[in-house]
């Protein structure tokens, strides 16, 4: 595992969810990393994602867990089909975002939840200035814009970069308000210490790295 899900992600987003169900769905699976974690926690899980190459990972790694090659805005299934619906570090990452809100909100039947994790919007709008402990986080341009970045990652002889798009908190909040869910709860993880690997690293806990966020279909 190459990156912060292990670390000091996972324990953080998993007790934020609803006890196991009916149904849950996982919307933006990846390789099927979150999937795996909440069928062992006792989730009846069902996947989706936009990538066939990710598709055929989660399939691979997890073979007795459906996975869905599909649209987060046109997901295949019917309306009411599950009480949860989680989409973890990937609504940050989808063009027509808006509508994979909407399709949750769809598929969910009433007293559902859904449960989101993304990248910060503060994370994604500025940078600290220096590695030092006590940098200064600087936003140059405006938090308040909408706009696209990339991530450029090197870890382990892998290089990864990463496209995203920025939105200020009450973007997602409008969206979420639009189609009809009620948020219910919000978290802002801070970095355990437990986490860190340097003295330099201390400074991320500092700035909230992921935003949490659940919210009711009424």
């Amino acid at each position: 595992m190459h990156d912060s899900y292990p670390r000091f992600h996972r324990d953080q987003f998993l007790p934020f969810l609803p006890a196991p169900g009916r149904r849950t769905l996982d919307i933006g699976c990846g390789e099927g990393r979150v999937a795996r974690d909440l069928a062992a926690l006792g989730h009846r899980v069902e996947c989706v994602d936009g990538s066939a190459t990710m598709v055929g990972l989660a399939r691979e790694r997890a073979p007795a867990i459906p996975v869905h090659h599909a649209d987060a805005a046109r997901i295949p299934f019917p309306d009411g089909y599950a009480d949860l619906v989680v989409m973890f570090m990937s609504l940050q990452d989808i063009d027509n975002w808006k509508g994979a809100i909407k399709e949750a909100f769809r598929v969910l039947e009433p007293g559902g939840r859904f449960a989101f994790a993304i990248v910060h919007p503060l994370n994604a709008a500025g940078k600290f200035a220096s590695e030092a402990e006590d940098s200064p986080f600087v936003i140059r341009g405006s938090y308040l814009d909408v706009f696209r970045y990339a991530d450029h990652v090197e870890r382990d002889g892998l290089s990864m970069t990463f496209h995203s798009e920025h939105r200020p908190l009450e973007a997602y909040f409008e969206a979420l308000s639009e189609a009809g869910f009620l948020v219910e709860a919000l978290r802002e993880p801070r970095v355990p210490d437990k986490a860190i690997r340097t003295e330099l690293s201390k400074r991320w806990q500092r700035v909230p790295l992921f935003l949490h966020i659940r919210a009711l279909r009424p």
